[in-house]
C-alpha cells in the first residue's frame, strides 16, 4: 500500500504535529507501507523527528510535482485544514479520484476557529466546508476533537485514534535539596494560556520552585508574557529558555519535576504525552482531552481559569519529590500501554485499507 501523508509544516518549531506526522510516517514505513511524506515549506528534507535513513520517501517541490514523483497512491493523508496547499490537495485528489483522509489537528476547535473568526467563517463558506465534505473520512486524536467535528454537520465518518508517544530510556534520577522546576514546552502563543499560568503563579509562589518556559515565539507573544512577569516581579523565579532543540528539549523533560500546561485548547496535546513518557507528572486544563491524569494518578486536569490553574499549582508544588516521581511512573505505565507507536501505525492501516 501506498501513502502520500501531509503537513502543514515538519520543522521542530512547528511543535507538536511536526512531530507527530513525521513520527507517524516512520511507524507506517516500518509496518510495510509505501510512505511519500511532504510539507508546502520543503521541510520533509530537512525534520528532525526522523532518522537520517529510513524508509520514508522524503517530498520537495509543490504538490502536484511531488506527488507526480511519488506515483499511485493508494490513500492521500492531509494534516491541517485553512491553508492554500490543503485546499490544492483536496481539488488535487479530486480530479485524481484519490481517496483523501483529512487530520483536522486541532482546527476546528472552539478557540481555533474564534481565533481570526471572520476570515475563517469566509473560508468556511468559499472552500472549506466543501473540501471537508469532499474527504472519504475525517481523523480526530481524541474523543473531544471527534465531537467538535461531528458539531460542524459534515456527514461524513470520524475515525478517533491518538497520537503515537516514543517512550525513552529513563536516566537515573538524581536526588537534589535544591530547587525544583515547573516546565512550560510549547509554543509561547495567546491559546497556551501563558498569562493566566503567570498570574497563578504569582499567587502561589511556592517555595523553592521554579518555572521554567521554553518554546518557540509566535505572534510576538512572549513580550507580552515577559512583561507580565516583570510587573509582578516574579523575574527570580520565572525563566524563558527559548526554542530548544531534540537534545535540550529531552534534557529539559528529565530535569524537570512537573509538566504545565495551562492552555484553552488542544485536540490531543503532545506535550502531555511526552512528559508522562518521560516519567513526568503534568498539570494541564480541560482544554486538553487528558482526564486520565487524574484517572490513573499521573498529574491534574483542572478549569482553564487563573483560580483553578492557582489551586491545581497549590497541589501539585505541595507534594514531595518521591510522590511526583511515583506520578510520573504511573503516566509512563500509561504511554507505554496506549500510546506506542506500533499500535497506532497497526490502526491507521487498518482505516486505510478501508479507504483503499
Amino acid at each position: 500500500m501506498k501513502v502520500f501523508l501531509t503537513g502543514t509544516s515538519l520543522a521542530q518549531a512547528y511543535g507538536g504535529p511536526a512531530y507527530s506526522v513525521s513520527r507517524l510516517a516512520l511507524s507506517l514505513a516500518q509496518a510495510g507501507i509505501d510512505v511519500g511524506l511532504w510539507a508546502p515549506d520543503q521541510s520533509a528534507a530537512t525534520t528532525p523527528f526522523l532518522p537520517a535513513v529510513s524508509a520514508v520517501q522524503r517530498l520537495t517541490g509543490t504538490e502536484a510535482g511531488a506527488l507526480e514523483r511519488f506515483g499511485n497512491p493508494d490513500v492521500l493523508h492531509d494534516n491541517g485544514i485553512w491553508m492554500p496547499h490543503n485546499h490544492r490537495l483536496a481539488q488535487l485528489a479530486a480530479r485524481r479520484r484519490l481517496p483523501r483522509l483529512v487530520s483536522t489537528r486541532g482546527m476546528l476547535e472552539p478557540w481555533a476557529t474564534n481565533h481570526k473568526r471572520l476570515k475563517k467563517r469566509l473560508a468556511w463558506m468559499l472552500y472549506q466546508r466543501h473540501d471537508l465534505k469532499r474527504s472519504r473520512c475525517l481523523h480526530a486524536t481524541s474523543i473531544a476533537e471527534a465531537g467538535n467535528l461531528e458539531r460542524c454537520g459534515l456527514g461524513i465518518p470520524i475515525h478517533v485514534i491518538p497520537n503515537g508517544v516514543d517512550l525513552p530510556e529513563l536516566p537515573t534520577k538524581q536526588t537534589t535539596n535544591g530547587s525544583r522546576i515547573a516546565l512550560f514546552l510549547g509554543r509561547i502563543y495567546p491559546v497556551k494560556g501563558l498569562p493566566m499560568l503567570i498570574e497563578a503563579w504569582a499567587r502561589v509562589r511556592p517555595e523553592r520552585w521554579l518555572l521554567k518556559i521554553a518554546g518557540p515565539d509566535e505572534g510576538r507573544h512572549r513580550a507580552a508574557v515577559e512583561k507580565q512577569v516583570s510587573a509582578a516581579k516574579l523575574g527570580g523565579t520565572v525563566s524563558f529558555a527559548g526554542e530548544l532543540d531534540s537534545q535540550a528539549r529531552e534534557a529539559a523533560l528529565f530535569g524537570a519535576d512537573l509538566l504545565v500546561l495551562p492552555t484553552y485548547s488542544e485536540s490531543f496535546g503532545m506535550v502531555v504525552a511526552e512528559a508522562l513518557a518521560h516519567g513526568l507528572p503534568a498539570l494541564t486544563t480541560t482544554g486538553a482531552p487528558w482526564p486520565m491524569l487524574e484517572q490513573r494518578g499521573c498529574g491534574w486536569q483542572v478549569e482553564p481559569t487563573i483560580d483553578a490553574i492557582a489551586e491545581g499549582l497549590r497541589q501539585a508544588t505541595s507534594r514531595d519529590s518521591g510522590t511526583l516521581r511515583d506520578m510520573g511512573e504511573r503516566g509512563r505505565e500509561l504511554v507505554e500501554a496506549e500510546f506506542g507507536w506500533e499500535k497506532i501505525a497497526t490502526q491507521f492501516v487498518s482505516m486505510y485499507s478501508d479507504l483503499a
